[in-house]
């Protein structure tokens, strides 16, 4: 096992902390893939040779180091690859890392669901399922060209490699988040518009406290709202400069909610995206003489150190407050 797959127990309003977990894996190795919110990829192949140490005893030190210097615990899955490091990581918990030997690859898949295989949506798990190709074992055993003849040339033979448990996966290091997301589930199927329309401002809140606490902005915001078949519905808008204002947030993402014109929808949950991070030192600002923005942003500053010391319920908007 090379690749590691680390998940840091990390609660959403902490994920500030997740750069200074990603340098502790790095004081390991150098290729580090974050995988936001809460996720990173290792590859320890240099550093089993310069520490002596294989992969799962080098994932016992990074926890240890991680519960002493942050007080995060995480959970680790170990393989030869990326992929089956992350599949590993399903079955892990914290203490205990996960590994698949690259020689157990073929047994540690078959008795999967397709679905379980990184890169099979529900569409392709549908169409396998309705020819008995419903397990990663009986993708692994079809015929190369049934699977090209169901999926497509390229996708199957992609599945094929995967479902055998060839892993062509490589670690590409990143250093950053590239995307954050926040997601508002519903007790029960909601079909007030006024109760969706608060799930995405909070969504939206959370979002712009989490990007300014990473000194980051964003330039395309991401809408998926999920129904009670199961269904979903997902829309983007770039926005009209990068930002990080839960203001110019919200807007945004009550855009996208009145272009769907949901009638009546029973919404499970609504989640809002961040893609396209970058440094908020990078970004332009459009300046205006609108002194209601500056007065917006003057508000922000203040409710982010308050949520800094006293916690992120600290300051609300008033349409959640009640």
């Amino acid at each position: 096992m090379t690749i590691l797959c680390v998940r840091f127990q990390l609660p959403p309003t902490r994920e500030a902390a997740l750069p200074e977990l990603l340098g502790l894996l790095e004081e390991f190795t150098p290729v580090v893939e974050a995988l936001p919110p809460d996720r990173a990829l290792a590859d320890l192949r240099g550093a089993e040779r310069y520490f002596k140490r294989d992969a799962v005893e080098l994932a016992s030190v990074i926890r240890v180091r991680a519960l002493a210097l942050h007080g995060v615990d995480c959970a680790i899955g170990a393989g030869p690859g990326p992929m089956l490091a992350r599949m590993a990581l399903k079955d892990a918990r914290p203490g205990v890392t996960r590994s698949v030997p690259g020689d157990a690859a073929a047994d540690f898949l078959a008795g999967r669901p397709v679905a379980a295989l990184p890169g099979v949506g529900a569409a392709t798990a549908r169409t396998l399922c309705e020819y008995g190709l419903d397990t990663l074992g009986r993708v692994a055993a079809a015929p190369l060209s049934t699977l090209q003849r169901l999926v497509g040339a390229k996708a199957g033979r992609e599945l094929h490699e995967k479902a055998n448990g060839v892993d062509r996966g490589r670690v590409v290091p990143n250093g950053v988040s590239r995307s954050l997301a926040a997601e508002r589930p519903f007790t029960r199927d909601e079909l007030d518009p006024d109760r969706h329309r608060r799930a995405l401002l909070s969504a939206a809140e959370e979002l712009g406290s989490r990007l300014r606490a990473l000194d980051k902005v964003c330039r395309t915001l991401t809408l998926t709202v999920r129904y009670a078949d199961r269904t979903a519905t997902t829309r983007s808008r770039t926005l009209g400069e990068p930002t990080a204002h839960s203001a110019a947030l919200t807007r945004a993402a009550y855009g996208m909610y009145e272009a769907l014109g949901l009638q009546r929808a029973r919404v499970r949950s609504i989640a809002l995206r961040a893609e396209g991070l970058d440094p908020a030192e990078h970004a332009s600002h459009q300046l205006t003489f609108d002194p209601t923005d500056d007065k917006l942003r003057r508000i922000e500053e203040a409710a982010d150190r308050a949520r800094a010391r006293f916690g992120p319920l600290a300051v609300l908007p008033g349409a959640l407050a009640a």
